[in-house]
């Protein structure tokens, strides 16, 4: 039985819905495990958009199931949205979605807080989506949070609410929170989106048992792992393939591999230091090309040349199996490409990635130039296929991250991807044949 962890192998945005959404296919629960709304997974099928935040990919499968695990944080005004927007074109969420009771509910006064602190931080800011998502994490660490079960308990949800009121009002510059809006509100969606609230450790442990397939989905990516990125400029919650487990409650034993996304470029949203961004004219051509806006806010995504060095280390950290890369066609165009092989910091070569970002700021990159193309590979679905310059410049980013490309994504719709050989470490875990373990 396969159970596979799809990460994202840089600083997020590498095109992991469109990938998940590939895969759901081979599985029969996709569940989310870490992030909140601050997430935007684009999936486009048959030129219909789906953009999608809180809910996992799979959700465009019928007959799929989905999870929201309990380390994601959620905005239930935000979930409600994101259900409904679905219903427009048809897909319907009711017994197919199953929310966490454990996960952590964003509340008004997280959004509040996290624009105060921002505005505080003035040029030092970290450059968050403003939805509340740190503050919620904080709460759930200073053991002060709400969970979703304790909207159940009505006493309990409004202690809740007034000690963390009252401790956030001296924080705010402008202290408008009102505690009979916010928990009125809570009740009513409590009461509306009650159907979706699961114990989920259980229910994937079960599922698991009797034999189904489970593909963890994460946000966001490796770098912006609040242990192994590129702190403080990172999220607040683990985006790497150990926060699978931890964020879903299922045991490490449960996981066959670790699928990594990565683009064939490097983008990075927000603040926070970037070897091998580019800010002229080829990274302005790169973001048009490849459409570099955030999904969840429409901020333009830095854009850079692709990140050996940063790509090994997200290897390493979440043992990488296998790397699917995306956004191949954004480079049609190029003459000339760079990549990252190393970093130099006060003329030395580093022979790994720096944790301080102090140091990482003043890092020269060290690249080797290749030709481009200069051929259209957009829509491509076989490797052959491709330009013998193309299938060069992917062997030479595998040889230097050390792990197989298994799948190639040549645009954003489904049909514009070079699935998987036979003999990829990916097609032999889709290939497994499930297991079933007795009931507990």
């Amino acid at each position: 039985m396969a159970n596979l962890i799809v990460v994202g192998a840089q600083w997020g945005d590498e095109g992991k819905g469109k990938i998940v959404d590939l895969l759901t296919a081979d599985f029969d629960i996709v569940a989310r495990y870490q992030g909140g709304h601050n997430a935007g997974h684009t999936v486009s099928i048959q030129g219909q958009k789906y953009v999608l935040h809180l809910i996992p990919s799979g959700i465009l499968h019928p007959q799929k199931i989905c999870v929201i695990g309990n380390g994601v944080v959620v905005d239930l005004a935000a979930l409600k949205r994101e259900i409904m927007e679905l219903q427009s074109p048809g897909i319907s969420c009711e017994g197919r979605l199953f929310v966490s009771n454990r996960a952590h509910v964003i509340l008004p006064y997280h959004r509040a807080v996290e624009r105060a602190d921002e505005d505080r931080r003035g040029e030092q800011r970290i450059g968050t989506t403003n939805r509340g998502i740190g503050p919620c994490y904080e709460d759930k660490m200073g053991r002060r949070g709400l969970r979703i079960c304790d909207l159940s308990n009505e006493r309990a949800l409004e202690r809740i609410v007034r000690e963390n009121i009252r401790e956030k009002k001296p924080l705010l510059s402008d202290p408008s929170l009102n505690f009979e809006e916010i928990y009125s509100e809570a009740l009513a969606l409590r009461s509306e989106l009650s159907k979706y609230f699961a114990d989920t450790a259980e229910y994937l442990n079960r599922a698991m048992d009797g034999g189904k397939r489970v593909l963890f989905e994460g946000a966001q990516g490796t770098l912006l792992d609040v242990d192994h990125g590129t702190y403080p400029f990172v999220t607040a919650s683990n985006a790497t393939a150990g926060g699978a487990c931890t964020g879903t409650g299922v045991g490490p034993t449960r996981i066959d591999g670790v699928v990594g996304i990565a683009k064939a470029y490097t983008t990075r949203v927000g603040e926070g230091p970037f070897p091998t961004e580019l800010t002229d004219a080829i990274g302005g051509q790169i973001r048009k090309l490849g459409q570099e806006y955030g999904a969840s806010t429409g901020r333009p995504r830095r854009c850079g040349w692709f990140d050996a060095v940063l790509v090994h280390y997200a290897r390493l950290i979440n043992h990488l199996d296998t790397l699917v890369i995306t956004k191949l066609d954004v480079l049609d165009t190029l003459k000339e490409i760079k990549i990252c092989t190393g970093y130099r910091y006060k003329g030395k070569l580093l022979d790994s990635f720096p944790p301080d970002i102090q140091v990482l700021e003043q890092c020269q990159p060290e690249y080797v130039e290749v030709p481009g193309w200069n051929q259209r590979t957009e829509g491509v679905q076989e490797f052959d296929e491709l330009p013998s310059v193309a299938q060069d410049y992917l062997k030479r980013l595998s040889d230097l991250v050390l792990a197989e490309i298994s799948v190639v994504s040549t645009g954003p719709d489904r049909t514009q991807t070079i699935m998987p050989s036979p003999k990829s470490q990916l097609q032999r875990w889709l290939s497994l044949r499930p297991n079933t373990a007795p009931a507990r």
